[in-house]
């Protein structure tokens, strides 16, 4: 299984990547952090490239860098991108969460 994105996530992803301050970026890091109000994070970031023991996802055209620790945890996470008058961002629908705050940003496995 893999870390996919919804076609709104991924045009999200290349728009941040075209901005000037983000050259030379080549893929999204998807990471799991201990923290949040249920005990683990989700955390994104655009990166020049794999470190050592990363798996490489490619997914609507985007390189996802996932490393093993993460992998535990998020493994058939859905990554999609919203945009409302009440704000905007990514959301995660991970089938191995056991419970998510309400913000939607930790989740418990």
């Amino acid at each position: 299984m893999s870390i996919t994105l919804t076609p709104a996530a991924a045009d999200k992803v290349r728009t941040l990547m075209a901005q000037p301050e983000q050259a030379g970026a080549t893929g999204l890091r998807v990471k799991v952090a201990g923290g949040g109000c249920s005990g683990l994070s989700y955390q994104i970031a655009l990166e020049r490239a794999a470190e050592e023991h990363d798996t490489i996802y490619e997914s609507e055209g985007v390189t996802i860098f996932l490393d093993a620790k993460s992998a535990l945890f998020i493994t058939g996470t859905e990554i999609d991108y919203h945009e409302s008058m009440m704000g905007s961002g990514f959301a995660f629908q991970n089938p191995n969460a056991k419970g998510t705050c309400g913000c939607g940003t930790s989740f418990t496995a």
